[in-house]
């Protein structure tokens, strides 16, 4: 399994008030785990986006039907896959 990190954006129309956004990250982690993937952490961010994701997806298709699945909630993501900075050094070391 991948792991994948989103940037979050709430938009205007998206929530009305803290207990619906409680209950569209509870649908969002069904959603993830109908997919095949696990929701590992969430944060709230304060700066230029509204909140971080970090989920395990077994692969690009499973992480990019995750971002889609997120966004049916009216959230704008930015997806991104993570690399180990360990597997980093292997896949430079032939370069």
């Amino acid at each position: 399994m991948g792991t994948y990190m989103a940037l979050v954006d709430v938009t205007d129309e998206t929530v009305q008030n803290v207990q619906d956004l409680a209950t569209v990250w509870g649908d969002l982690t069904g959603d993830i785990e109908t997919l095949g993937g696990e929701l590992v952490d969430a944060y709230a961010i304060l700066g230029e986006h509204d909140y971080l994701v970090i989920f395990e997806a077994d692969g690009r298709d499973e992480a990019f039907q995750t971002s889609v699945s997120i966004e049916r909630y009216g959230l704008d993501t930015q997806t991104m896959e993570l690399i180990p900075v360990d597997d980093l050094g292997e896949l430079v070391q032939d370069i």
